[in-house]
């Protein structure tokens, strides 16, 4: 058995997953099949790709090392897929649209009904990230457009990008919170004695960002905003959350806004998008979001 890119989809899988079980539900393939192709691989490659001394397999270096080269080739393999499309038709046959967790979702029916409008075949795929994760969708897993990333751009011919604008960030906690009739101008020192909830880096291979974040503090994580507004609005920690997000509660006066002495006000956003792969339906969300009226309200 030669390397190919079945087994290179199991690999990954295996790695986004976690485990043989989810990354065969993913797949739609059972687990023995799973295992056995990767077995099958390192026997007549003579390599090791997994360790399985543990309760849970784990990469090897040779492991991880074909994981990350072989991800090159599946997102080559993709661009083929696409670009063959493309040359008949001009309109790509699916366009995949990675969106920061922080970025409503909501603000993007217009756009998504105007597309609908022009009668393409081209399938819509959305995802959700968080952190640096948003901006290893575009180099690692052939995202086509990503919208809402947060901090510096990664710097490469094969993509561009446009910065959006910024979002604030406020500190929050419930009305029956602590820190809620504390004195404003809160101190790290006070901040370390209450639970922060953080939102986790969605990366598995990018360097995990931190915002806001002291390593001294405890911590509840959680995947999502709607998570981290539902634990802030009980009570069970505090943290900060982008203004237009924290804004609707805010109003009702389920949470509280108190001023910090040290943090980092501000987030800068980005748009960026896939060069090379320049298809009609790119082109056209692309120009659309840019100049969408409700994006700039959205980021200041």
């Amino acid at each position: 058995m030669r390397l190919n890119l079945d087994v290179l989809l199991i690999l990954d899988a295996l790695d986004k997953n976690g485990s043989f079980a989810a990354a065969a539900d993913s797949l739609f393939k059972t687990p023995a099949a799973l295992s056995y192709m990767i077995q099958k691989l390192e026997s007549d490659l003579e390599i090791t790709l997994l360790d399985r001394s543990g309760h849970r397999a784990k990469f090897t270096d040779t492991g991880r090392m074909v994981l990350e080269k072989g991800r090159l080739l599946l997102n080559a393999a993709k661009d083929l897929e696409k670009q063959a499309v493309q040359l008949t038709s001009g309109w790509e046959k699916e366009l995949a649209i990675a969106l920061d967790d922080s970025f409503p979702f909501a603000a993007l029916l217009p756009t998504i009904d105007a597309f609908y409008a022009l009668n393409k075949q081209t399938r819509l795929n959305f995802t959700h990230h968080t952190l640096a994760g948003s901006w290893e969708e575009l180099t690692h897993n052939g995202a086509d457009i990503i919208l809402g990333a947060i901090n510096e751009p990664p710097t490469s011919a094969a993509w561009s990008y446009r910065m959006l604008g910024t979002l604030d960030n406020v500190f929050v906690v419930a009305p029956n919170h602590p820190l809620a009739t504390a004195s404003e101008g809160l101190t790290n020192e006070q901040l370390c004695l209450h639970r922060a909830v953080v939102i986790s880096d969605s990366a598995r291979v990018c360097h995990p960002l931190q915002t806001n974040l002291m390593d001294e503090q405890p911590q509840i994580r959680v995947d999502d905003f709607h998570s981290k507004v539902t634990l802030l609005r009980a009570g069970m920690g505090c943290g900060f959350l982008p203004r237009h997000i924290a804004s609707p509660w805010l109003a009702t006066g389920e949470l509280v806004e108190k001023t910090v002495n040290s943090f980092r006000q501000k987030d800068v956003a980005y748009m960026a998008w896939r060069n090379g792969s320049d298809g009609l339906a790119q082109r056209w969300w692309r120009e659309t979001l840019l100049a969408s009226a409700e994006i700039r309200r959205l980021y200041q």
